[in-house]
């Protein structure tokens, strides 16, 4: 596989809220790097406020970089004017979280799922437009004579697909998939999940699977990448992350994947507080210090950088390497 997108010591920074002479600011993705070849589903996983959708959002140049680099098939893309980035809209797109929220309630699902068509494809007439549409519309399980139908008229699950539909007619290389299961039912996630992994393999696509369920994205993804309050922490591939992580945040992710028994309820709790991004992301050793039961002197006054570990693993970890066989049970 080779290369098509790669990001360089990606920094994006947002204004503190606050009085308007408050000069802080908020770190909310922090020096990431990572490549993505073609063809790749990568899961991108961290509890909610860590920074994932905003990283995916800069992908787009939906947000500005405060310092960093991302290439396109080795070409520098975020330093391009708007009309230039433009052409590259086709190749890149996204699938947001609420779909809800993603499609205009004016518009019938036909219309909407043909709209980048108009933006990007101006030489369709309309008939070929639509035509497009229904053909989307049927390859992700909805019947082409909904197309006439409003949102309101639709399921949280048939709306996803649709939203889906909407992000592949354009034919992109690369689409960025936001939480696109968190906001359906549990029984519907597993139909879109399944919807996704078939679209991938059929069309080759390029996939940034953002999530903060890490069993969703182990089930999906052949390499998974764990984020902390904007910081990469650990990327592996999911054959050994799952049964043997080395970093202690993933090995929480891992326990709070929920269980029947009582004591797994108590991990999820756990590992679900609330954390103060302001105060842990200026921190300056390792932002998981603080909750981390492992935890030395060197992790609260050291900041750690991902370290290579053999097979294409790299951890951010003081003492990742005392756990060849990876982490018990916090």
């Amino acid at each position: 596989m080779s290369e098509l997108l790669e990001l360089r010591a990606v920094t994006v920074r947002f204004a503190a809220q606050g009085r308007a002479s408050d000069a802080r600011t908020i770190t909310a993705v922090d020096d990431v790097s990572f490549g993505l070849a073609t063809g790749e589903m990568l899961g991108l996983v961290g509890e909610s406020g860590c920074g994932k959708s905003t990283l995916g959002r800069a992908i787009l140049r939906l947000v500005p970089l405060a310092a960093g680099e991302i290439h396109w098939q080795g070409r520098r893309i975020d330093d391009l004017d708007r009309r230039r980035f433009r052409n590259l809209r086709r190749e890149l797109q996204l699938v947001f979280q609420d779909p809800h929220a993603s499609l205009d309630p004016r518009m019938t699902i036909g219309e909407s799922v043909a709209e980048p068509l108009r933006a990007l494809a101006p030489g369709l007439s309309r008939s070929q437009r639509t035509e497009r549409a229904a053909a989307l519309l049927d390859e992700v399980g909805l019947a082409p004579e909904l197309a006439d139908r409003y949102p309101h008229q639709f399921s949280g699950g048939q709306l996803q697909r649709a939203v889906i539909a909407r992000a592949l007619i354009v034919d992109p290389r690369l689409v960025v998939c936001d939480e696109p299961v968190s906001a359906l039912d549990m029984s519907v996630q597993g139909q879109i999940v399944n919807l996704l992994a078939r679209i991938r393999r059929e069309r080759g696509l390029a996939s940034l699977f953002i999530s903060h369920n890490l069993a969703v994205v182990a089930g999906l993804c052949e390499r998974v990448m764990v984020m902390y309050v904007g910081r990469i922490v650990e990327i592996a591939a999911r054959a050994s992350l799952v049964p043997a992580p080395l970093h202690p945040y993933t090995r929480m992710l891992l326990d709070a994947v929920p269980r029947l028994d009582a004591l797994a309820r108590r991990r999820t709790a756990t590992a679900g507080r609330a954390v103060n991004y302001t105060t842990v992301s200026a921190a300056r050793g390792c932002a998981f210090a603080a909750r981390c039961p492992h935890a030395l002197g060197i992790c609260h006054a050291e900041r750690p950088v991902l370290q290579p570990l053999g097979q294409g693993r790299l951890v951010a970890c003081h003492r990742a390497s005392e756990w060849p066989g990876g982490l018990r049970k916090l």
